[in-house]
């Protein structure tokens, strides 16, 4: 099953808030590998087919560096189509030197972890078969292991890396929210999510038609963390999409009983949730 299209709700788009816009571009395009779309004097768009826009760069006026201990974005995930795909990309920073955070078998996936320059948090990764996924009781098994790196390079070798291929998705993101219990009844009641996985009493991972997750939360910068300033370097909003006009007409009536702000412009609903991060939602195509 394809988890990002419909009937499943996804994350199609992430708009991030950088200090340097021209820095920006040159990461995203030489380091990540996708191309950009559109640029202006302050934003930038970008595509891994030359079509569909998965990433925007903005640089806001009178920018500030990142902020420690606020909600907000832990990281998005760029989701390649296969093993080999992540092969290449892994061998490229490698090569190139590019400073790595870190990277594990999660089970369900293969992860590689980095960050922009300024700070914003990049997993790339690749899925491993559904069918190896092991489920129990609604919850999906998820760990983090150490990487097998040889296999992983190995699996890449046989072709040259030349950015992200066709194919390459938002796979998911993942959020620093304030409180859980209040986090949960948003994405769950609001906006339709199923709890998928719980790490303890700190994180938890939600999707739809049982993917592994497409949004993970966690309280890991502290519980009653506040929001960042709005022209701080981070999280603009993210996007989901959704499968179709009841379903866009359900979420809005989920959301307002769960007392969250919806407000909508052409054909688009904006929301917050308790945590102040922006979610755009989206009909799909």
């Amino acid at each position: 099953m394809n988890f990002h299209r419909k009937p499943a709700t996804f994350v199609s788009q992430v708009s991030i808030k950088v200090e340097n816009i021209e820095r920006s571009i040159d990461f995203y395009e030489q380091v990540i590998g996708f191309k950009v779309w559109k640029k202006t004097d302050r934003q930038a768009l970008f595509t891994a087919d030359g079509q569909t826009v998965l990433l925007s760069v903005e640089q806001p006026e009178n920018v500030i560096p990142k902020q420690g201990r606020t909600t907000g974005l832990y990281h998005f995930a760029i989701l390649l189509p296969t093993r080999a795909d992540l092969g290449r990309v892994f061998a490229h920073l490698l090569r190139i030197g590019y400073p790595l955070q870190g990277g594990a078998d999660h089970w369900v996936s293969e992860a590689i972890y980095l960050a922009d320059p300024d700070g914003n948090g990049i997993e790339l990764y690749a899925d491993k078969p559904s069918s190896t996924w092991r489920w129990a009781n609604e919850e999906v098994a998820m760990s983090t292991e150490p990487l097998d790196v040889k296999g992983l390079l190995a699996e890449g070798k046989e072709e040259a890396w030349h950015g992200l291929p066709r194919g390459t998705l938002i796979g998911h993101i993942h959020l620093h929210v304030s409180e859980l219990r209040q986090a949960e009844q948003f994405y769950t009641k609001g906006l339709g999510f199923d709890v998928v996985n719980r790490y303890g009493g700190q994180a938890l991972f939600l999707s739809t038609g049982k993917y592994h997750h497409h949004i993970g939360l966690n309280t890991w910068n502290g519980v009653g963390a506040p929001m960042p300033p709005a022209n701080s370097v981070g999280l603009e909003s993210f996007t989901l999409m959704l499968p179709d006009e009841a379903a866009k007409e359900k979420v809005a009536a989920g959301l307002r009983e769960v007392g969250a702000s919806v407000k909508e412009e052409n054909g688009v609903l904006m929301t917050w949730d308790p945590s102040g991060n922006r979610i755009l939602l989206q009909i799909s195509t």
